[in-house]
C-alpha cells in the first residue's frame, strides 16, 4: 500500500529501507525528534514487522513513522523526519499513513510518549490527540471493536482519512458555512450549548450534479472522525422492499455510538407526492418521514442528504423539524476554480491559471478534476520518459485543449433553475 504527493512517496516499511530508517532515527534524535524508546527498541519493532511507513523522495527515504501493537492500543514509537523536510507537512502525513494501518488492525487507542514538551506536541493535538497526566503523554482514541466495529463493515461504512476536509479545494464559502453551521456545533457541543445553539441532526445539501455535495458530506465525517455510511437507494431496493430495508438499515445505525448517515439522490426515496391513490413511493416515503425523528434523537448523528434537484422532493420531508438546515451548493466562482486548478496544475510554474479559470466558467470541481486528468494524460503520452524539470507535465495548451473537449455538467438552464431553487428552499 502507498500514498504519493507531489513532493513524497509514502509506503510500507520494507526490509530493505532498515538502514535508512535506523540511520534517520538515529541522526534526528538530537534535532527536537526524540521518543522514550530507544534506537534498539526501535531496530526490534522494525524487525519484527511491527507496522511502520516511510517516506521517499526520488527514491532516497526522507521520512519514517513506527508504532508497537499492544493488545487494542498501539504506541507511536517514533517519527523521524530529515532535517530538510521539517515543517513541510510530512510528519502528519506519515502520522495519517501509519493510523490507516493500525485502524485496519483494530486498534482502539494511539499514544505517543514524548520526552517532554516540544514542537511535534502541538501537531498531535492538531491530529486529535489529547495530552494525558504523564511525562508528555499524547493518546488517541480510535472506535471500537467488536460488535460496533463489525457493525459497521456490515453496513458498508467506513472510518474515513482525516484530511479531507483540508482537501476540498476551493468552494470557500460553502465551506465556511458548512464549519460553521454544521461542523463545530457538533465538534463542540458544549460550547454550542452555552450559547443556546443545538447542534444539527440532519441536513440537506442541493445543487446541480458534480458540484462536490458528495465531497462534502465525506469532508463532515472525516473532519468529525465519525465513521461514514453511505445508503444507497438502488442497494437497498434490491432487498425487495425499500421500505422495509430502509426501516432495517435505521434500526442497526441506531446501534453505532456515532455515525454520519449519507443518502444521495434522495429524491429516488422521497419524490413529491401527488395527488392521486397512493404509489408503491408513497410507503417509502412515509417511512423515511417516520425514521427521521427517531434518528435525530441520537446526541453523535448526522444525517446528509443530497439531491440534484430539491424542487423534486416531498415538502413535508424538507420541514424545519426533520431537517435544520438546506443548503446549496453551486458551481465554484472565479476564486474557487483558482483554488481548484491550483492544486491540480503543479507539475509546471508557467501554467497560466487565470487563463484556466475564465475558460472553465460554469465548470464543476468534477469537471476540473476530469479536463485535468486529461491534460495530463496527453503530457505523458506525448513525452513518457521526459527528466528535464521544467519539462514534465500538462502545459496550458494541454489544459485548454481538454477543457474545449469537456461537456460541462452544468447548463445555463441549469443554473437558471438553482438560483431559482435557492431562492425557494435555501435554509441556512
Amino acid at each position: 500500500m502507498q500514498q504519493a504527493n507531489h513532493e513524497w512517496l509514502i509506503h510500507d516499511y520494507r526490509e530493505d529501507d532498515l538502514a535508512a530508517v535506523v540511520h534517520l532515527i538515529d541522526t534526528t534524535a538530537e534535532l527536537g525528534q526524540e521518543s522514550v524508546f530507544s534506537l534498539a527498541e526501535c531496530i526490534t519493532a522494525l524487525t519484527s514487522r511491527q507496522p511502520a511507513v516511510v517516506a521517499v523522495r526520488q527514491g532516497a527515504p526522507i521520512g519514517a513513522a513506527l508504532a508497537h501493537l499492544a493488545g487494542d492500543r498501539a504506541w507511536v514509537m517514533r517519527i523521524a523526519i530529515a532535517p530538510g523536510w521539517r515543517g513541510r507537512g510530512l510528519a502528519s502525513a506519515l502520522l495519517r499513513e501509519l493510523e490507516r494501518r493500525l485502524l485496519a488492525q483494530r486498534v482502539r487507542r494511539i499514544a505517543y510518549v514524548l520526552p517532554e514538551e516540544e514542537q511535534l506536541g502541538e501537531g498531535l493535538r492538531n491530529a486529535g490527540y489529547t495530552r494525558r497526566p504523564a511525562v508528555a503523554y499524547f493518546e488517541k482514541a480510535e472506535p471500537p471493536t467488536g460488535p460496533g466495529a463489525n457493525l459497521l463493515e456490515e453496513l458498508g461504512g467506513r472510518l474515513l482519512p482525516g484530511d479531507l476536509w483540508d482537501k476540498v479545494a476551493g468552494m470557500e464559502a460553502e465551506k465556511n458555512l458548512i464549519e460553521r453551521r454544521i461542523v463545530l456545533p457538533l465538534a463542540e457541543p458544549e460550547r454550542a450549548a452555552r450559547h443556546g445553539v443545538r447542534p444539527p441532526r440532519a441536513i440537506a445539501l442541493f445543487g446541480p450534479p458534480g458540484t462536490g455535495k458528495t465531497t462534502f458530506a465525506r469532508a463532515v465525517a472525516s473532519r468529525l472522525g465519525w465513521p461514514f455510511v453511505e445508503l444507497l437507494p438502488s442497494r437497498l431496493a434490491d432487498e425487495g422492499n425499500l421500505a422495509a430495508a430502509l426501516r432495517t438499515a435505521f434500526a442497526r445505525i441506531s446501534e453505532l455510538e456515532r455515525v454520519l448517515v449519507f443518502i444521495d439522490e434522495v429524491e429516488e426515496i422521497v419524490p413529491v407526492r401527488g395527488e392521486g391513490p397512493p404509489s408503491g413511493m408513497h410507503g417509502v416515503t412515509n417511512e423515511l418521514l417516520k425514521l427521521i425523528p427517531g434518528f435525530r434523537e441520537g446526541e453523535e448523528r448526522l444525517l446528509v442528504c443530497a439531491t440534484n434537484s430539491v424542487r423534486s422532493l416531498d415538502p413535508a420531508f424538507l420541514r424545519p423539524g426533520r431537517f435544520d438546515y438546506l443548503i446549496p451548493i453551486g458551481t465554484p466562482d472565479a476564486a474557487a476554480r483558482a483554488a481548484i486548478w491550483s492544486r491540480y496544475a503543479v507539475t509546471r510554474s508557467d501554467v497560466d491559471l487565470p487563463v484556466l479559470v475564465a475558460a472553465s466558467e460554469l465548470f464543476t470541481p468534477a469537471d476540473i478534476e476530469h479536463a485535468a486528468r486529461t491534460a495530463a494524460q496527453a503530457a505523458f503520452e506525448r513525452d513518457p520518459g521526459a527528466c528535464e524539470p521544467d519539462g514534465v507535465g500538462a502545459t496550458t495548451a494541454d489544459y485548454l485543449a481538454a477543457i474545449a473537449r469537456c461537456r460541462p455538467t452544468v447548463t445555463p438552464d441549469l443554473i437558471e433553475a438553482f438560483t431559482a431553487d435557492i431562492t425557494s428552499h435555501a435554509r441556512v
